[in-house]
């Protein structure tokens, strides 16, 4: 029996005020099924038959299920079965955080997520144990690796099968968990605190607003906020340590540095540096802001008045991911892709037959 593998492929991805104030595209039906397409073929060649996928009412579902049948018609089926969770549909990224729920119950081997840095988060919330394995479809992609989705398929079945050992296949990640009056939640990259006192359009592209950074890895060619923190002082997503931003108000003195970041697609941006600080592990970090909102990942969630209690702290080995560079080269050095090749006949023997 092979193992089960959960896909969540958010359609709306990539749609967001972001892709019209700067030079971006957004990512079309037929493109993300077709990214489905090539995880499921290399989820199939890495041995895995059957995949659980979240529904959806934009018709992604329904146009690799099309391609899945014409696939099988024509004889060639180099793909798992499909199954889709039997789940309410609400268009929302609500949709994600059930659909994570529900295949981490059903003890999925991991979750393949086809999405931005908010789809990523929305199945982290609610996988537990599960590994995530993720695919950038979105906005904002400082979290997924870029790469092409038929290897993360591939290196997802090594390490579901076990072909990959656990102790390669899989690495524990960090993040950052800001609590709001005691509830939690949570980013894989970024919080930013922005001086908006509503939330509104939730995604952050308005350098004016920004205030406070914190970050928990800083890869200096990334984008989005996190590409700040990255541009002043890297941070790699193995150090057990984050970093703190402090920015500063159109006009305001005392800037330490201004840096111009790739804080959107297609958007690069003058941001005032006041300073910035490691944050370690454990340590609580509060916001010197006033009032205004918390976003996570690039997304507004949370508005805050003065008077909240708000902490903001870095935790260690919070969620497993496959990493997919130590499966394939485990795959390489083992010869796991490899097969015996057939045998020849001489051309000599063979004309004399």
């Amino acid at each position: 029996m092979t193992p089960v593998v959960g896909i969540i492929a958010n359609p709306f991805s990539a749609r967001d005020v972001r892709r019209v104030v700067a030079q971006a595209s957004g990512v079309q039906i037929a493109d993300r099924a077709n990214a489905v397409m090539r995880a499921l073929a290399g989820l199939a060649a890495g041995g895995v038959g059957e995949v659980l996928m979240m529904p959806d009412r934009a018709g992604l579902v329904q146009s690799v299920e099309r391609t899945l049948d014409r696939a099988a018609r024509r004889g060639d089926a180099p793909y798992p079965r499909l199954s889709v969770l039997d789940m309410p549909v609400r268009s929302a990224v609500e949709d994600a955080h059930v659909a994570a729920r529900m295949m981490a119950r059903a003890n999925v081997a991991a979750i393949l997520a086809l999405g931005g840095d908010g789809a990523h988060r929305a199945v982290v919330a609610h996988c537990g144990t599960t590994p995530l394995a993720a695919i950038s479809t979105g906005a904002n992609n400082a979290f997924a690796e870029l790469r092409e989705p038929t290897v993360v398929g591939l290196a997802t079945a090594l390490a579901a099968t076990g072909r990959a050992p656990e102790g390669v296949a899989f690495r524990a990640n960090k993040l950052l968990e800001a609590k709001v009056n005691g509830e939690a939640h949570v980013a894989l990259v970024d919080v930013a605190v922005v001086s908006d006192s509503h939330v509104g359009a939730k995604a952050l592209w308005r350098v004016e607003t920004f205030r406070e950074l914190y970050v928990a890895f800083a890869d200096p060619d990334v984008i989005g906020m996190a590409a700040i923190a990255g541009l002043l002082e890297p941070v790699s997503r193995r150090e057990p340590v984050g970093l703190r931003v402090r920015l500063l108000a159109p006009g305001e003195g005392g800037a330490r540095a201004i840096l111009r970041a790739p804080i959107a697609p297609g958007l690069v941006a003058p941001v005032a540096v006041a300073g910035w600080s490691r944050l370690l592990p454990g340590e609580t970090a509060r916001p010197a802001l006033k009032a205004g909102t918390l976003a996570f990942d690039g997304e507004r969630e949370v508005s805050f008045q003065d008077g909240d209690a708000i902490a903001i702290a870095l935790r260690e080995n919070a969620f497993r991911s496959v990493d997919v560079g130590a499966c394939m080269a485990y795959a390489a050095t083992q010869g796991l892709m490899r097969a015996a090749a057939a045998p020849t006949i001489p051309q000599q023997a063979a004309a004399t037959r």
